[in-house]
């Protein structure tokens, strides 16, 4: 039996003040359709990573805008992308950080995407800076063994 793919969709202002609704509306989603808990938790908090990156990177102040989060269910599967109209970057660059360093210098921040790409199953990005900027996150309800991350440029993928 085939279950129809459900599509939810939130758009808010990029300011901080939309994390918590963001948060719940992930929740719902992920709890409604079967998700358990520990899943339901690294798709809220990789979400939120992701907006927190879009509202402190992608505008500056005068520039602010608007966030969307879309989010598509299936039997298999949540995807949940965050986009944004502002300034892209380039994921590449991203180094996976020396923790045993990070902790010892006692840094705060910048451990966004590393934590995504540990929490989800899938992590892609795609981006024209100023028009459309994408991050794709999958998280399988099976747990698949092989994680993949990649870039998608103008239509390419860098896979």
């Amino acid at each position: 039996m085939s279950e129809k793919k459900k599509k939810y969709l939130i758009v808010t202002p990029s300011i901080s003040e939309f994390l918590e609704i963001i948060r719940d509306f992930i929740k719902k989603i992920a709890s409604n359709v079967g998700f358990i808990e520990e899943d339901v938790y690294k798709i809220q908090l990789s979400v939120d990573e992701a907006c927190t990156n879009v509202i402190n990177h992608a505008y500056d102040e005068i520039t602010r805008s608007v966030m969307r989060v879309e989010v598509k269910v299936d039997e298999e599967k949540m995807d949940v992308s965050v986009i944004d109209y502002g300034r892209g970057f380039e994921p590449n660059i991203i180094k996976s950080p020396n923790m045993r360093k990070y902790l010892k210098e006692y840094k705060r921040g910048g451990l966004g995407i590393h934590l995504i790409k540990k929490l989800m199953d899938e992590v892609k990005f795609s981006d024209t800076p100023f028009k459309k900027n994408q991050i794709t996150m999958t998280i399988y309800r099976t747990p698949k063994k092989k994680k993949y991350n990649s870039r998608v440029e103008n239509g390419t993928s860098t896979e």
